[in-house]
């Protein structure tokens, strides 16, 4: 996820947010998801210890993940996935935090307050 290949990759989703506030929220995240850009990103040691070929796939899956849905975002943010890597579900979610990642964010769609942290998973590590 390096952001190299921005211009030829299609990240949204199908369902396009109708509040301006879920909108901004949803392009920040799609940013982080997509691009890796605008936060942080952690890995699940489950994950991990699926192995080194297997993490790469993992991220470009989550990468592509563009199924929105009103039942799986139901609040329209792009802030949660599930996809199945090789036999394994996958769990990514966002999280905001303030600046300093102490609490958090007072303001999600306000990317000079927030800290997005994007978390990938194993279903059971949930």
């Amino acid at each position: 996820m390096d952001g190299s290949e921005q211009d030829n990759f299609a990240c949204e989703g199908d369902n396009s947010p109708t509040n301006p506030r879920s909108s901004v929220i949803a392009q920040l995240n799609d940013q982080l998801r997509c691009y890796a850009r605008g936060g942080q990103a952690a890995i699940t040691s489950g994950v991990i210890d699926l192995g080194p070929g297997v993490v790469p796939v993992v991220l470009e899956a989550v990468r592509s993940f563009n199924q929105f849905s009103p039942d799986n975002d139901p609040y329209g943010e792009h802030d949660f996935g599930a996809v199945t890597v090789l036999g394994h579900r996958i769990f990514w979610k966002i999280d905001y935090y303030d600046r300093n990642l102490q609490f958090g964010s007072p303001n999600p769609a306000d990317a000079a307050v927030t800290t997005r942290v994007l978390t990938i998973m194993l279903a059971g590590e949930y």
